[in-house]
């Protein structure tokens, strides 16, 4: 070696296992070693390591990693040889021929540079002849890396490593791949955050869902405030007022707590309502439901307790409530359907607005026709009375309107209970099928809007006169429209509903026509609307046992899917608890 070589020194970093890295150093400082790569009988020399004058040139050598652990070892890196690492053994000489060849191939080189070939075992050496094209083994094992996935995919060859010099003589430097190894650092770096993100964003929706659900609870419970002592001296105040000997409890009325004493907005249609002085509207006089208050409560402070009791601990043990809604949706996939083969007929498959929200045959509703066209989406339900209580149905369509009409007619039902919008976010869930002012005519039956009161931002109702054109009768029907409650999801809030639905009762108290209840597809807020109702029914009268989950069974063998989520499931939990926590409150203490 001459005396102005530059030598590369391999010093070890650390006892860390890290790769040791390339630093030179020159036995002479000589300013012509301040040039690039120089080339002498095909040995190409490092530069010299001067901070002052080569930092840049030694910061390229530095980022080289030698496969080499024998420190301070002196050694000229030839750029004229290369080699070629596989994951196996070359099988001849000949394929390491096919190598190279196919190597020149892929990026035009001509094939006779590549001198002094050897494949022994898994390493492939070569020599680069002097050419015109400027092309050093550098250049090959750069291209052997870049087109691996070529290479493997055409002579079945994967390359594991590349570079120039011998690595058999321990005088060798792989080609950098730390552009690859950032990129993969890089897309790492992005995954983690991503899923950092979206971790992050789950947890928010969970705490706020169980800051919502603590309030309700909160709110629902606050009788719960009461001290023990208090509570046994209510009871025992309550035992000394009944008499000796009387057969049941006294039976209290629980009046309705609304919001506002005033009276509602009303719009009205018709002659039928009358204006004061002032120009506003009153209600008029053929409106069908009352201002009277709710029926009465036969229920008393202990069990009351008991069924608060058993609301919240559904709404605080969650997965007690998954499991019961679980069970139900495994029961109702699980049992054998009753027959649909009715709605499913082909004549009547254009009067359904779903195709899977349908009624059995056993409990549809039947129009009264002199053919055969009987059929409208309707479902009869009861409650342990044989008695019809509800028809859950679909909203009309504009081909089922005159079939709606009639069917309420038939029925003898006088409440109607909407709780959807016509058009909700542009899809059309129900057809106006009532009259915005005036009259209209229904096949055989005259639709005259007498009135409509706006109570609240949640809710409005309607009062119709309901004609037989044929028969000339004529009844009082009316219709409680909830605004504010959005397919598979609940109402704003579990008061807004309560208070809707005392409405509706005050209504239908008396009265043993069925109430005819609807949202777009008849099983979703129908179902939920239904089995809120037919629970509170039976608290009031007295029901010492209270199952939801058994309630909810038992309405769903007679119509399909009612209920559709487990969010309006556990809603019907909320919106009992609070009406419970009212009717204790309301009880004489």
């Amino acid at each position: 070696m001459n005396e102005n070589d530059a030598v590369v020194t391999v010093e070890e970093e650390s006892s860390m296992n890290e790769p040791t890295k390339v630093s030179v150093h020159t036995n002479e400082v000589h300013p012509g070693l301040i040039e690039t790569l120089q080339t002498n009988n095909n040995k190409q020399i490092m530069p010299a390591f001067a901070e002052q004058t080569m930092g840049e040139q030694n910061g390229a050598i530095d980022d080289k990693i030698l496969n080499n652990t024998d420190a301070n070892r002196y050694f000229t890196v030839e750029t004229a040889q290369g080699y070629i690492a596989i994951n196996r053994d070359f099988k001849d000489q000949t394929e390491g021929g096919r190598l190279l060849s196919y190597i020149a191939q892929m990026n035009s080189w001509p094939a006779a540079i590549f001198t002094k070939l050897n494949a022994d075992r898994r390493i492939l050496t070569f020599h680069i002849a002097n050419n015109p094209y400027r092309i050093n083994a550098s250049n090959v094992a750069s291209a052997a890396l870049l087109n691996g996935k070529n290479i493997e995919n055409q002579l079945g060859i994967h390359i594991v490593d590349s570079g120039i010099g011998n690595p058999r003589q321990g005088s060798q430097l792989s080609v950098d791949q730390a552009s690859s190894s950032r990129l993969t650092i890089v897309t790492l770096v992005i995954c983690v955050l991503v899923l950092f993100t979206m971790a992050a964003f789950v947890l928010l929706y969970f705490v706020k869902r169980n800051d919502r659900i603590r309030n309700k609870l909160a709110e629902i419970t606050h009788i719960k405030g009461l001290s023990t002592n208090y509570y046994q001296d209510l009871c025992r105040q309550r035992m000394q007022v009944q008499p000796t000997g009387s057969k049941s409890p006294e039976i209290h009325k629980v009046h309705q707590s609304s919001p506002s004493s005033a009276a509602p907005t009303t719009v009205t249609a018709g002659s039928h309502v009358k204006h004061n002085s002032e120009g506003s509207s009153t209600r008029s006089s053929t409106s069908s439901w009352s201002e009277e208050p709710v029926a009465p409560v036969n229920m008393d402070i202990m069990t009351g307790h008991l069924i608060l009791s058993y609301m919240e601990d559904h709404l605080r043990n969650r997965h007690r409530l998954e499991a019961e809604w679980q069970a139900l949706c495994t029961d109702e996939a699980n049992e054998e359907r009753a027959s649909c083969s009715i709605a499913l007929s082909e004549a009547n498959a254009n009067k359904n607005r779903y195709i899977d929200c349908i009624p059995y045959d056993h409990t549809r509703v039947q129009l009264t026709n002199n053919g055969n066209d009987d059929y409208i989406n309707a479902s009869v339900i009861t409650d342990s009375d044989p008695k019809c209580k509800y028809i859950a149905t679909q909203g009309p369509m504009p081909n089922t309107t005159n079939a709606f009409w009639q069917m309420v007619w038939e029925q003898g039902s006088c409440v109607i209970v909407a709780l959807t919008r016509p058009i909700e976010n542009g899809i059309t869930m129900c057809h106006h099928y009532w009259p915005v002012e005036g009259s209209a005519r229904f096949n055989d039956f005259e639709v005259n809007l007498v009135s409509e009161h706006i109570w609240s931002d949640d809710y409005l109702v309607r009062s119709f006169y309901l004609k037989n054109v044929q028969t000339m009768e004529t009844r009082t029907v009316t219709q409680f429209h909830f605004l504010t409650w959005g397919e598979l999801n609940n109402p704003p809030s579990a008061k807004a509903l309560l208070d809707f639905r005392r409405k509706v009762n005050k209504c239908f108290r008396g009265r043993s026509s069925p109430i005819i209840v609807h949202c777009n597809d008849g099983v979703g807020r129908t179902g939920t609307f239904i089995l809120l109702d037919m629970v509170l029914n039976r608290i009031c009268k007295g029901a010492r046992e209270i199952n939801i989950a058994a309630t909810l069974e038992h309405i769903r063998d007679q119509r399909a899917k009612m209920v559709k989520t487990k969010d309006q499931f556990e809603f019907v939990f909320v919106a009992v608890a609070e009406e419970v926590t009212y009717l204790l409150k309301a009880l004489p203490q």
